[in-house]
């Protein structure tokens, strides 16, 4: 299984992804270590708020690539969807 997620940042922005480990990859965004994003260096620690479950790689990785194209606004509302859920 492959996952698309959302992260939000210590500065309140949002960060988007894809993985095969949430909990690993929550891990190594929040470390010191060289296997999280550029992007996130200084906006640790952040929170996995969005997560979606996919079949294989590439629907994950389409579903990344929309999301990244959408305005923050966008992105609120799906991470305030599934709280609501």
């Amino acid at each position: 299984m492959y996952y698309f997620y959302i992260l939000r940042c210590l500065d309140n922005s949002l960060y988007c992804g894809m993985t095969r480990d949430l909990q690993n990859r929550l891990e190594e965004h929040n470390s010191s270590g060289q296997k999280g994003a550029k992007y996130l260096r200084g906006k640790k620690p952040v929170k996995m708020v969005y997560w979606e479950q996919y079949p294989d790689i590439s629907a994950a990785m389409k579903r990344e690539v929309e999301v990244k194209k959408w305005p923050k606004s966008k992105k609120e509302a799906l991470v305030a969807q599934k709280k609501a859920s």
